[in-house]
């Protein structure tokens, strides 16, 4: 159910939204760099392989964005909130 906010209102509610975004950017990010340059920065012939992947690939990028899917959907269903962007009616 959409409720109708105050500007000021919606405005701290979008900027507390942009930050909780900005930080699962910046947590997938670590996370997909820290694997992929952590478990890869060896030669290719050390390398671990997990289903026919090396372990840096599986990790950064099979096993992270899956976190992050699952981490966003439980951003925008616990913190997120549903508001109305229709401009309010001005009072006469």
């Amino acid at each position: 159910m959409k409720t109708k906010q105050p500007v000021k209102k919606r405005w701290s509610i979008t900027a507390k939204e942009a930050l909780i975004g900005l930080g699962i950017v910046v947590i997938h990010f670590c996370l997909w760099f820290g694997f992929a340059y952590g478990l890869g920065s060896g030669p290719p012939s050390e390398y671990q392989y997990i289903a026919g992947l090396p372990a840096w690939f599986f990790f950064s990028c099979i096993v992270v964005p899956i976190f992050i899917i699952i981490l966003v959907s439980l951003a925008v269903r616990f913190f997120f909130t549903d508001i109305s962007l229709e401009e309010e009616e001005e009072k006469r």
